[in-house]
């Protein structure tokens, strides 16, 4: 016969019982066999493997939620400037490395010439940027942020230092170098970029 027993989700589990129990006051459930139910070593790895591949799915979903947000922070505030996100990125990291050459922006930001182009334009036309020529190369072009450019990197990072902060409160110390090693982990290794080796070689990093 078959009986029909609650499973432990909810749904129905139709459980096979060999032969006819007649007169029976209990049911030996070692004698009971429930499909689909695998003990076995390799059940187990599987399901281990199953929810491994469900915490990198996870862990995608909260990187492509959480750069929604922290970009998102600084988004408002561009807009009224007329800036889009390329703006923020060229002032940010032209304001971190007085006097980076055009090239170098360009490796950084992996853009091509014309989208640097447009945005760079932008930046020096409203007095964001400088660009000044070098001492020993007078071809070279180098980029300076002027006191305007540096108040706009500094408020923009204000309201993102805010989130970072926040999220950081409750992990202590330990759970921020980890954070720091995970993201690091995310860069590519072989980017030559001279910002990316600064970061590398920091002091509190060096020690990984």
């Amino acid at each position: 016969m078959t009986l029909r027993l609650p499973g432990p989700a909810g749904p129905i589990l139709s459980v096979a019982v060999s032969g006819v129990i007649s007169n029976a006051k209990y049911v030996n459930m070692a004698d009971i066999n429930f499909p689909g139910l695998d003990a076995s070593p390799a059940a187990a790895t599987s399901a281990g493997a199953a929810r491994e591949a469900e915490s990198v799915w996870d862990i995608i979903e909260l990187l492509f939620f959480a750069y929604r947000d922290f970009v998102a922070d600084a988004d408002d505030v561009l807009a009224k400037f007329n800036f889009g996100r390329a703006h923020h990125r060229v002032l940010h990291f032209v304001n971190r490395n007085p006097g980076m050459k055009v090239a170098e922006l360009l490796d950084i930001l992996k853009i091509t010439k014309q989208s640097l182009g447009r945005v760079l334009k932008q930046l020096l036309d409203e007095g964001y940027i400088v660009q000044k020529t070098g001492n020993n190369d007078r071809r070279q072009r180098l980029l300076y942020a002027t006191p305007k450019g540096e108040a706009l990197v500094a408020k923009l990072a204000g309201l993102q230092t805010k989130r970072i902060n926040r999220a950081l409160e409750d992990i202590g110390p330990a759970g921020t170098e980890a954070v720091r090693r995970f993201l690091r982990a995310m860069i590519d290794r072989d980017d030559p970029d001279k910002v990316l080796e600064t970061i590398f070689k920091s002091p509190t990093t060096a020690k990984e």
